[in-house]
């Protein structure tokens, strides 16, 4: 390498002082990016969110729906069986068919929302095996660009190493005719529960 062994990176300064959008409505631009991306977005009162997470899992005939066993209580849905993810096999999870979880953050400016393994986000595989992910993202987790939601993430990631994976929307890919192919890497539907603050 062509560093020398004694720099480090404080010799070097690197200017922090990125664009933010902080004069656009981040809330609003996230629902129309994410939608853009094909997830559906249900906008609800906190009270709201069990019922929103029902009518979702009804209307795609998921009787019942696999969740992180820290996912607060309060959001599960009244009427659909929720199933706590007690590391359960990809079978079963495939059977089962939803899962419901929460997220580290959104970003507006890109339609993206993070998820770092933290409080009621469960594993990968319970946010990829299921045809159907629902998401509940609080208002003010959304940030408006990725250099706001670096500095969010940042402290973090230093402190547990955790992966971050960044979605946005549901799982879809193109083969070289550009022919749309939903499903092949996670759920083919992605719902999120957008809770005003």
């Amino acid at each position: 390498m062509d560093v020398p062994d004694v720099e480090v990176p404080d010799d070097v300064p690197v200017p922090r002082d990125y664009r933010s959008s902080e004069d656009t409505n981040s809330v609003d631009l996230f629902v129309e990016r994410v939608t853009d991306y094909g997830a559906a977005v249900h906008r609800v009162e906190r009270s709201g969110v069990p019922d929103a997470v029902g009518a979702i899992c009804n209307a795609h005939g998921a009787g019942a729906v696999a969740v992180p066993t820290d996912l607060p209580r309060e959001w599960l849905p009244r009427d659909v069986e929720a199933i706590d993810d007690d590391s359960l096999d990809v079978r079963e999870l495939e059977r089962i068919g939803a899962a419901l979880t929460a997220c580290t953050l959104g970003i507006a400016e890109t339609g993206t929302i993070a998820f770092d393994g933290g409080n009621g986000q469960g594993r990968r595989a319970l946010t990829l095996v299921p045809d159907l992910h629902v998401c509940v993202v609080l208002e003010d987790q959304i940030v408006d660009g990725v250099p706001a939601a670096m500095r969010r993430l940042a402290a973090g990631l230093r402190r547990d190493g955790r992966p971050v994976t960044l979605v946005s929307g549901p799982s879809a890919t193109s083969d070289i005719e550009f022919s749309r192919v939903e499903g092949v890497h996670g759920p083919r539907r992605l719902e999120l529960v957008l809770v005003s603050a």
